[in-house]
């Protein structure tokens, strides 16, 4: 049924329009639905359907994955202090506000929710003014390894109070403490965890943490019309952003989450605490290591578009599903400016609205 009522043309002319919009310069989209009765790709640009992109912090939700297996099997709890698994030098001074020391008050369930105040190390102003974002934009790579994140946000002042109501503020940070937490659990890397939990788990051939910076395997995004190649600082990031993929194997990814395939699917419900979060590109809701799109009501008034639910990479990477159509949606317009969220967005509510 689903099938016979998206029209290849319309996706075809959705994904063109993607394509087009000012500063895109790839894009891939796939659309399948939950009964597999339906699969769909296309790319423009400098893109093929099976090209290999970097899925930036898409790698988040392979994050929660695996602390939702490690919760499996009983070996690791959202409200654990982070300070039993941290070393003490490491703890030290993590967060100080207001001359009061927070760091042994952090819990896992802060950290994978965004809700610790730790300041963001990519877009946190530094003292010189300066953010480590804006470095890379300027195409000048380099590597953010764990240590010298750890060392830079110990100088910068915490958002807030760690797990303060109703606040919650991006932090990268907060993905290389987890990534650092889940490699001292099972003592292995944590591009060796993916592969076990994960990649070898599916069966994926062709997805994989970045960590050779000569391989120029993944399509290059940019940022506005430059071209960025940051191998370097992408070795150095695996737990918040370093996983290649292509649009197929993230939805292989994406549906074996949504339906049980890792962990108990009924537990979903309980990672959608959902707090507002306001980065670019715009508004959107952060739970337990999931994200939720905003949609107004106005967008669809007779037929309320309920919850999309998934993640948003900086580069335009996405992986989105809509339990109301039971329709996943995964790809890249590698554009890290927002100009490719915003057509993506426009595409996935086209695609919903023609279903609802």
């Amino acid at each position: 049924m689903m099938g016979t009522r998206i029209k290849e043309e319309f996706l075809n002319n959705v994904v063109e329009k993607i394509g087009n919009k000012k500063g895109v310069y790839s894009a891939v989209l796939r659309v399948e639905s939950g009964d597999n009765s339906f699969t769909w790709t296309g790319a423009a640009g400098d893109m093929q359907e099976d090209s290999q992109y970097f899925i930036a912090s898409v790698t988040k939700l392979y994050v929660t994955t695996v602390v939702m297996c490690l919760i499996e099997e009983g070996r690791i709890e959202l409200d654990d202090k982070i300070s039993k698994y941290l070393p003490v030098e490491l703890m030290e001074g993590l967060h100080v506000l207001k001359a009061v020391d927070y760091s042994n008050n952090i819990t896992v369930k802060h950290l994978i929710s965004n809700t610790s105040g730790i300041p963001d190390y990519f877009f946190h102003k530094q003292p010189d003014g300066n953010t480590s974002a804006s470095e890379l934009i300027d195409g000048k790579d380099g590597s953010w390894h764990f240590e010298k994140t750890i060392k830079l946000v110990k100088e910068l002042t915490p958002d807030f109070v760690p797990g303060k109501k109703g606040k919650a503020k991006y932090s990268d940070t907060n993905y290389q403490l987890l990534g650092r937490i889940i490699e001292i659990i099972t003592g292995k890397y944590i591009d060796e965890v993916f592969q076990e939990y994960i990649f070898d788990e599916l069966n994926l051939k062709h997805t994989y943490a970045y960590k050779d910076p000569s391989d120029t395997k993944p399509v290059p995004f940019y940022y506005k019309s430059n071209k960025l190649w940051l191998p370097n600082y992408l070795v150095s990031i695996t737990p918040e952003g370093g996983i290649v993929s292509t649009a197929e194997e993230v939805m292989i990814f994406l549906k074996g989450f949504f339906t049980g395939h890792f962990f108990p699917k009924e537990k979903i419900e309980d990672l959608k605490k959902w707090n507002v979060i306001l980065p670019p590109p715009s508004l959107f809701f952060y739970g337990i290591g999931l994200e939720k799109l905003f949609v107004p009501r106005i967008v669809s008034p007779s037929k309320p578009i309920k919850e999309i639910i998934g993640f948003w990479g900086q580069t335009g990477s996405f992986a989105w599903y809509n339990p109301d159509t039971d329709l996943y949606f995964t790809g890249t317009t590698n554009q890290i400016n927002g100009a490719g969220h915003s057509a993506v967005l426009k595409a996935i509510l086209k695609i919903i609205k023609s279903e609802i």
